[in-house]
């Protein structure tokens, strides 16, 4: 066989080689661009979407106070923030309408709440008061003080809310004093009663 026949022959055999390895490289190529899309395009169309936690941070929260005894507080978390819920005696009611002359805005007039709880309780019911919990100056969180004329907070103090950071005072309704840093009263959320005990913050409504 001639030198020329033999050069024609390695050339030819040399694309064939060529070819297959052409081809099974653009597949695996394909393969891998139709895997590496769905990974980019997963994310994307999951972040069209709300997740998991965000949908938690603004939903209704059911809080049930049926364990809750005369005179006590609890406390629940809806929007990341804490919510009050306190169980008001006939006692702490009757001290309200008297706290009137003290108090900065005690009709609720500048302060937030819903409409169905702008009133001297600040409640659909007035012996279950519910509250963000949180001063209305610089967003302390204020301590529950039931008690009647302790020391520290005087022989006036009739039950409420005591802020320890700058002193800011609060009545049974969440009224906030006169002469404290705080400039509006406590606000009240959204919410609604689904029974005798349970309530649904986040959600406007009225009484069961």
């Amino acid at each position: 066989m001639s030198e020329d026949k033999k050069t024609v022959n390695l050339d030819e055999h040399a694309d064939k080689v060529d070819l297959k390895k052409r081809r099974t490289l653009t597949a695996a190529t394909a393969v891998m661009g139709a895997i590496g899309s769905a990974y980019v395009a997963v994310p994307f169309l999951s972040s069209w979407l709300p997740s998991a936690k965000a949908k938690a941070a603004g939903a209704p929260v059911e809080a049930d106070f049926s364990k809750l005894e005369e005179g006590q507080l609890m406390r629940v978390k809806w929007r990341g923030k804490p919510v009050w819920l306190v169980r008001r005696t006939d006692a702490m009611v009757a001290t309200l309408e008297p706290l009137n002359d003290q108090l900065r805005d005690p009709d609720s007039d500048q302060s937030e709440q819903p409409s169905y709880c702008k009133n001297t309780a600040r409640a659909i019911k007035p012996e279950v008061f519910v509250a963000l919990g949180v001063c209305t100056h610089l967003g302390c969180s204020p301590s529950f003080r039931p008690e009647i004329a302790p020391a520290d907070l005087g022989a006036n103090w009739k039950g409420g809310f005591f802020c320890p950071c700058h002193g800011s005072r609060f009545d049974l309704a969440g009224r906030v004093f006169k002469g404290v840093p705080a400039p509006l009263n406590l606000v009240i959320p959204p919410h609604k009663f689904l029974s005798d005990t349970v309530v649904l913050i986040g959600e406007d409504g009225g009484a069961a």
